[in-house]
This record gives C-alpha cells, sequence and structure tokens, in this order.
C-alpha cells in the first residue's frame, strides 16, 4: 500500500463509508458485476428479454459512456474521476476516449488496493497516462488548473460538503475545462424528503447516502464559479433496468426495489449534472 494511502484523509473518511467499502468487495457482488459499482444506464437492454451479466456490464460501462461523453472531446485532456473505486471507469476512458492521462481518485485505501491491483497490467503499459491517488472530494491533493476534466460517477450521494466539492472541482479545472457528475438525488427540497427516503431505503437510514435536492450541487457548482451548469434527468434510463436486474435476487416490496418506488413517488430521481470553468479562467469571489 502507497504511503499516501495510509495516512488520514482531510476531512476523515466517514465510518458508514469506511465499512461498505472496505472488509468485501462490494463489486464481486452478483448485483454489480464486472468490477463496476453501480445501477447503470439501462438504453441499450431489451428490458422485456431475460438480462443476463454481458447486458449488467454494458449498462455499467454505458453510464461512464454518458458522463465522459459531455466532457469530451478528450484526446488532449487529462481527466479526473472523483470515487474511482476499483478504477473501470478509468480503464474504459483510456480505452475508448483516448485522453492525455487519467487520474482515479479515492478516499477508501482498500479500494485503492483493489484498483491498482486489477490495473496492475495496465498501470506498467501506461505508466505515464494513468495512475491512483488517495483524497477526498473536498480536499483534492493535486495543483490548481491540473485537470482539463472532472468526473465522478455515482459517488456523490456520499459526498458530505457538497460545496467544498464543488469549490475543489473548480480549483483543479483548468479554463475551459468541463466537469460532469452523475447521481441520485432528491427531486425538491421538501423538509420531509430524508425521512420519506430513509423509510424506504436502508442506504439512507444507514447515512451511506445523503438525501439532498440536485439543486444543492447544481448552486454549488454556480457558487463556486462554475457556468453553463445543467442537471440532466435521466432516471428513465436508470431505475427500471435496476429493478429489473434487482428481480433476480430481491422480491417486489423488499427495500432495495424501492428505488424505483422512490422514483415514481416523485421523491428521488438520477441526474446528470454537468458544468465548465470559464474559457479565461476567471476565479470567483470565496462565498462568505
Amino acid at each position: 500500500m502507497a504511503e499516501d494511502d495510509i495516512r488520514e484523509s482531510r476531512p476523515p473518511m466517514r465510518s458508514v463509508v469506511r465499512e461498505t467499502y472496505g472488509p468485501a468487495d462490494l463489486s464481486g457482488e452478483p448485483i454489480f458485476a464486472g468490477g463496476f459499482i453501480n445501477f447503470g444506464y439501462w438504453s441499450a437492454a431489451d428490458l422485456v428479454a431475460p438480462l443476463d451479466e454481458a447486458v449488467r456490464v454494458r449498462s455499467q460501462e454505458d453510464l461512464y459512456r454518458q458522463v465522459l461523453g459531455t466532457v469530451g472531446p478528450l484526446g488532449e485532456r487529462t481527466i479526473l474521476e472523483v470515487g474511482c473505486g476499483l478504477g473501470m471507469g478509468c480503464a474504459l476512458a483510456l480505452r475508448e476516449f483516448a485522453p492525455a492521462a487519467v487520474t482515479g481518485m479515492d478516499i477508501h485505501p482498500e479500494q485503492l488496493k483493489r484498483a491498482r491491483d486489477t490495473h496492475a497490467g495496465l498501470l506498467g503499459r501506461e505508466a505515464a497516462r494513468l495512475r491512483f491517488a488517495r483524497g477526498a472530494a473536498e480536499d483534492m491533493p493535486f495543483a490548481d488548473g491540473e485537470f482539463g476534466a472532472v468526473i465522478s460517477v455515482e459517488a456523490v450521494q456520499h459526498f458530505p460538503d457538497l460545496d467544498a466539492f464543488a469549490a475543489q472541482t473548480s480549483r483543479v479545472l483548468r479554463p475551459g475545462g468541463r466537469v460532469a457528475v452523475a447521481g441520485f438525488f432528491t427531486v425538491d427540497d421538501a423538509p420531509g424528503r430524508p425521512a420519506e427516503l430513509a423509510g424506504l431505503l436502508e442506504t439512507y437510514a444507514n447515512g451511506l447516502d445523503i438525501a439532498r435536492p440536485v439543486t444543492a450541487l447544481t448552486d454549488a457548482l454556480t457558487a463556486a464559479g462554475l457556468v453553463d451548469t445543467r442537471a440532466e434527468s435521466i432516471g428513465r434510463h436508470v431505475w427500471p433496468g435496476w429493478d429489473l436486474w434487482l428481480s433476480r435476487w430481491w422480491a417486489p416490496g423488499t427495500w432495495p426495489r424501492n428505488f424505483l418506488r422512490a422514483y415514481e413517488q416523485r421523491i428521488l430521481d438520477y441526474y446528470l449534472v454537468t458544468a465548465a470553468r470559464r474559457e479565461d479562467g476567471e476565479r470567483p469571489t470565496p462565498r462568505r
């Protein structure tokens, strides 16, 4: 394990995140498959026909393709993935989008060890174009303007401070750089939303996922000086396919199946949030 993975991150990793992603390799669970840990983007899947593992892996890859496609072209850009997990998205980016370089950052040292072990061969062949580093979304260990694109796929629901994440993203982006974040949020800021989700979904009840409206992220990115901030609902391509895949193991009414229920009841949705740093490199006045 690298020395920078041993020291504690700032802010400290939340205990529920440490426990969920530490002792066991979550990507090894059948509901994920292929080394990814995301719900998937299922637009290419036939949701009438039986789903197999190949279709499942394709859905997870397609979610990355959607995100990476919004920050391109990537031929001369360096990419940072915040919350990279096992680094499967980093490998896909190198393979299909040919960026100048990719950095995968994660707060969990055990996830980083798995990433380096999983991609040992690729790291050896692409030492100048691929690296993994430890860091928190709120305190990124990189220089100002180091990246041409910042992406994050289904990790934002764990970030405790979206304002700090947005400020760090703005800082590490170079002028003209873009950010794309895929994740799930409440559809509005109604005060009862956290309690509703805690009653439906175990990951909200135990604090792993944090209930916030998507405007919490778009407002944070704008306040950090980024422009052209947009949030696009992609839930129709996520929730039905995810629920059908879950039905192989979970019966209707069990808590994992309540993601679709929360979507259908207009409590929760899945979004692709994008923004850019101004071409002239103008930095924002700090928020007071």
